[in-house]
Parts: C-alpha cells; structure tokens; sequence
C-alpha cells in the first residue's frame, strides 16, 4: 500500500512563537502575583481596621471611665494633680490602664498639670473647662509636633475646670507601616517562590512536550522515521508519545512497503519491456520475415502489451488499496459472489458454482467483488482444461473458492499472497504475481484474513475472511 504522496519544496520556517514552557511560567507568577496581592491588601487591611478599632475602643474606654467618675462624684482639678506618691489617684489609673496623657484644665481653661506631652489648649478647650455640666465632652484629632493624636476634653461641671486626655496615634500607624512593609516584602518572597515554582512546575509538565516537538521537527527537517520517541508516563502527553510513536512505526512501514513495491514493481516490469523492446528491434526487419512469423510477431506484441496494461492496472488497485473513498455498506457476500462469478464466466467460459447463504457482512462492494473475481481467475488459470465447475462457497463472512486444479506445492503455501510470488509450477503461466496480494490486502482492509490449503482429492482452496458486523467496521 503506498502512502500518500510526500509534499516537496520548499520548506516554510515556522513562524516565531512564544514558548509554552514561558506561557506557563508566567501564568503561574500572575496568578501567585494577583492572589498574592489580594490575600495580602485584604490581610492588611482587616489587620489595620482591627488595630484602629481596638485603639478607638481603648480611648473611648477611657474617656467613658473619666465620663463616669465626673459625673458619680463632684471632682476638682487638684484631685487629678501629681501628687499621689503611691500612684495609684484618679490620673495614675487613667495613665497606666491606657498609656493615655493627661492634662489637667483649671476653672479658667488654663493648665495647671501639664501633661507629657502638653496637650494644646484653644478656646473650644478653655469654653468646656468653664462648663457647668460634668461630663461634657470635646472630641477632636490634632498634632503635636510629628506626631498625630487624639483627645477629649471632659469638663468636671460647676465651671471647676476640665480633664485632657490624649492617645498617640502615631504608635498604631507606625506599627502598621512596619505591618505593611513587612506584607509587601513577604508578597515579593511569595511572588519570587511562585514564579520559581511556577517555572519548575512548567518545565517539568513540559519537558516531555519539548522533547517531542524537538522530535517532530527532526524528522520534519531530515525525513528520517527510526526515531526514539519517549513513551513514559500514563497521562495525556505519554498517550500522545505513544501514538506519536505508532504513526512514526505506520509511516516507516508505509514507507518500506512503498520501496519494495517500486523495487518489485520494477523488475516484473522489466521482463515485458525487454520482450516488447526486442519485438520492436524485429519490426524494423518486418520485410524480411515471412508471413508467419509477422503473425507471430504481431501475436506476441498485442500478448505483452495485454500484460503489461494488466500490469499497471493491478499495481495502480494494489497501491490504492482500500483508500478508494468506496464507503462500507452492510451487503450480502452471495450477492457480490454471483455478479463477480457471472463476470469471470464470461471472461473464461468456465462454469462456475456459487452457494451461499443469507449473512450480512459490512464491507466495500466493489473491492470485495474484485477481490472474488482474483480468486475466480485465478482458479480458472490453474485449471484451463477441467470439466469441473469451479466452487464459490460463502458461509457467513468467509469466501471459499474450490478448484480441482494440481494443487498448491506445500512449500509455496506461506508466499501465494506476496507481490508478485510465482510459483516455479507456475511461472509460465500468464499473469503478474500480484491477483492475490490484492486479494490479501482487499481481506486485510475488512478486517479479515487470507487463507489457502489443498483440497482433499485434488485441487486447492483459497479464500479470504471479513470482519463480522457486530464487531464494528
């Protein structure tokens, strides 16, 4: 069977693409790069909000305390004064339960215990220090030299003054710029793992990829097919090196069927060629000869040029095998045995015999028919002179012819179906050698298989089998 003809020219470079080894590697660090980010805003973000809203919980705690003490008992400023040695009055306990400043407003709005730092003191300050209801509150944000804070002013009612207290914001902001700092440089770490790990992982997912491309376009550019194709793996990639590795088998086998078909195609060649080209060399004496032996010449031309058109139609089927475009059809064998066994009675005048019964087979038609006539023909070649009828016999999906020819030499058995295999018995018979590869390849294209044996009391079978049509086409 020749393989389909190979394109020839010049060969197109392909055009330059993007490694898929690289595709991979940076899909993997845009996507570590995009959920990274995001686990990142999104971690910091809610760490923030937690650390602003337990500081805002702790200052409010505090100025609640102070709200409450102002408004329980009438206090003055002096009660929250420096003056405790054993640390532990009205300002002592708002120091230490909170790290918050205090400051202390007298009845004018002016400072009398200056806090650590001074809180500033304007007029909305000095307006709620002389209020008359305790526990009056301002609460406002404002900066202390580089640092942010911020402060209630809770007034002790009677116009006895106020109470400041303040908490540094600049703390919390701080500890979350080095929170962020540190989140950005564990994102880039993250960034840099995944981009590594991603371009390891593509490499490894890839690597028998690349080497079968490496492989596909060797044998592109040099045409050779005895390649090692790698085949690990059970995977998609491993299924694709073994069929990758099947087709490179078909087209080296195709390949090696081609050549020896040309080789032997050749030398059968050979023979009528030569005999035709040594009758044409007589043709320029045709004068010369005597009337029978023009007749002779003659005979012998038309009879070379028969075989040799016989020949090339056999060698022409035989390379077009079953890639005709015929389309299989379910059909019954006895009806393709009846029209190839009416066509070869014509031809030899031989009877012929068909018993068949109702099986459905599934096959190409016209293939099969010329694969009956092969074997009809072939028959009544070997048996020119009998009165017996040659038998088709089909049972189901096999094909049996029987003849009572001289039968097949044991030895020659193996080879009858090989291109162009003639027998020494039969070698001077009319014929190319090739009626039953076709016949071969005609059983082998259903499916099926070729078979012959002698036949008890003389002659031989010889036969073929098709796929059954439950097995599938």
């Amino acid at each position: 069977m020749l393989p389909r003809r190979r394109r020839t020219g010049r060969i197109l470079r392909p055009a330059p693409y993007a490694s898929l080894r690289t595709a991979l590697a940076v899909s993997f660090a845009v996507m570590a790069v995009t959920v990274t980010i995001l686990a990142g805003f999104l971690s910091y973000d809610a760490a923030a909000r937690l650390v602003r809203l337990d500081e805002q919980r702790v200052f409010t705690g505090v100025v609640d305390d102070l709200h409450r003490q102002v408004t329980q008992h009438p206090l003055t400023a002096k009660e929250f004064a420096r003056k405790d040695s054993d640390h532990d009055g009205l300002r002592d306990d708002l120091i230490r339960s909170s790290r918050t400043d205090v400051q202390v407003l007298g009845p004018e709005g002016s400072v009398t215990d200056r806090g650590s730092p001074a809180l500033p003191v304007s007029a909305a300050d000095r307006t709620t220090a002389a209020h008359d209801t305790a526990g009056h509150t301002r609460l406002y944000e404002t900066r202390i030299g580089d640092d942010h804070y911020r402060v209630a002013t809770v007034a002790l009612g009677g116009g006895r003054g106020a109470v400041q207290v303040g908490r540094r914001l600049s703390d919390t902001e701080d500890l979350l710029r080095s929170l962020q700092r540190r989140t950005i440089a564990l994102m880039a770490v993250i960034v840099l793992g995944a981009g590594s790990a991603g371009w390891w992982l593509a490499r490894w997912i890839t690597g028998r990829l690349v080497r079968l491309t490496g492989i596909a376009e060797d044998v592109a550019r040099t045409g050779r097919l005895d390649v090692e194709v790698p085949v690990t793996g059970g995977d998609e990639v491993g299924r694709l090196g073994r069929a990758f590795d099947d087709m490179l088998g078909r087209l080296a086998q195709s390949e090696e069927d081609q050549r020896r078909l040309v080789q032997d195609a050749g030398h059968e060649l050979r023979t009528p060629l030569t005999s035709l080209r040594t009758n044409v060399s007589l043709l320029r004496r045709l004068g010369e000869l005597p009337p029978h032996a023009r007749a002779e010449l003659i005979e012998d031309m038309a009879d070379e040029t028969r075989e040799l058109t016989d020949l090339v139609n056999e060698l022409v089927e035989l390379a077009a095998g079953h890639r005709d475009g015929e389309d299989p059809v379910d059909l019954l064998l006895g009806d393709v045995a009846q029209r190839a066994a009416a066509l070869v009675g014509r031809r030899t005048g031989r009877e012929i015999v068909v018993r068949a019964d109702s099986g459905v087979v599934r096959g190409r038609p016209a293939a099969l028919q010329r694969a009956v006539s092969n074997l009809l023909e072939n028959a009544a070649k070997f048996d020119p002179g009998g009165d017996a009828p040659i038998e088709a016999v089909i049972s189901g999906p096999r094909v049996e012819v029987r003849d009572r020819g001289p039968g097949i030499p044991v030895p020659d058995l193996p080879r009858i179906f090989d291109r162009f295999y003639r027998a020494p018995t039969a070698r001077s018979l009319p014929g190319s050698g090739l009626g039953l590869a076709i016949v071969r390849e005609v059983a082998h294209a259903h499916g099926g298989e070729v078979f012959a044996h002698n036949r008890s009391g003389g002659g031989a079978v010889i036969g073929f089998t098709v796929r059954h049509p439950d097995s599938g086409d």
